[in-house]
């Protein structure tokens, strides 16, 4: 649960994003700094925050493997196991911190000190096998190197990272992560940006947006296209038809107007069953399609009979 103080720093992190569920992913880093983990109450304050569900925050929680649902060590330690780290010896990284900390992947040693996991990818192959801790990355690390890595840390005395400060502890990167900077008092380097809040910009309406509201849609046609259909109406009225019954007894996988089959094509004779798609011999369209079909099977426009075999 957020103290009263992290509840009002929450309550800023809503206030930077227009549409207040935007706001997620950093109040999650923030539960995770308050609780060192996410906790049910924690998801709980977070759906109530944000005027969401507790299911709609359990599925972007159980979604991304940076979010905890058991409580984590003072440090976490990440191995990169994916291709370029393995092979170079990552999975024997991996297997020595496994022995030496006597513990699996997202498993927490007895003392609490340390959590392990393997990671798909820290975005760093240039520097593997790499090695991070609380996501501050250690490169090029064989097994015997980060072994002593994970004993300095434990000691109180972390090497600086191959680049960014020393690990501060996973808790206190939760801070940061959440976009607050680091913990106050902690003497950490950097501080906390100044951030856009909703009141600066422009604040969407909250019921707008891509299937609120249905979208009409009013097909358009090119002038001879438009012509032609008001021909083919006018055909269907004098048969006695309403075009508008037609039409929609065609259904939208009819290609043209009326009534087309899906797979229907011109051809010399016309159309197969008389409709007012039938242009006739002058026909240009047509003129065009047999004289391309001429090109390779001659001037019929059809393939040539197979020969039957004797």
């Amino acid at each position: 649960m957020l103290s009263a103080e992290l509840r009002q720093r929450a309550e800023e992190i809503v206030g930077r994003y227009p549409v207040a569920r935007s706001a997620l992913l950093p109040l999650l880093h923030l539960v995770q700094h308050a609780d060192g983990y996410l906790s049910d109450d924690g998801v709980a304050e977070c759906a109530e925050l944000l005027d969401l569900t507790m299911a709609e925050v359990g599925a972007v929680a159980t979604f991304y493997t940076m979010y905890k649902r058991e409580p984590l060590g003072e440090h976490l330690v990440s191995v990169c196991t994916n291709f370029s780290c393995a092979v170079r010896g990552a999975n024997e990284v991996y297997a020595r911190l496994s022995e030496t900390l006597g513990v699996g992947h997202n498993q927490t040693t007895a003392d609490g000190a340390f959590t392990l996991e393997h990671a798909e990818c820290l975005g760093n192959c240039e520097g593997a096998p790499v090695v991070s801790v609380d996501y501050l990355n250690y490169e090029c690390l064989d097994a015997d190197a980060a072994e002593r890595l994970v004993g300095r840390v434990a000691s109180g005395d972390a090497p600086a990272p191959t680049r960014g400060f020393v690990p501060p502890g996973v808790r206190a990167v939760q801070h940061r992560l959440a976009g607050l900077g680091p913990v106050p008092g902690s003497g950490g380097p950097g501080v906390a940006s100044d951030q856009a809040r909703a009141a600066d910009g422009a604040v969407p309406v909250r019921d707008f947006g891509p299937g609120v509201e249905p979208v009409t849609v009013e097909p358009t046609f090119l002038p001879g296209h438009a012509a032609e259909r008001e021909e083919a109406k006018a055909a269907v009225r004098d048969q006695g038809q309403d075009p508008d019954a037609v039409e929609e007894a065609a259904g939208p996988q009819a290609r043209e107007f009326p009534t087309t089959d899906p797979d229907w094509e011109p051809s010399r004779g016309g159309s197969r069953d008389g409709s007012p798609h039938d242009h006739g011999d002058d026909d240009p369209r047509q003129e065009d399609q047999a004289d391309d079909a001429g090109g390779e099977h001659g001037g019929s426009g059809r393939p040539p009979e197979p020969e039957e075999e004797v």
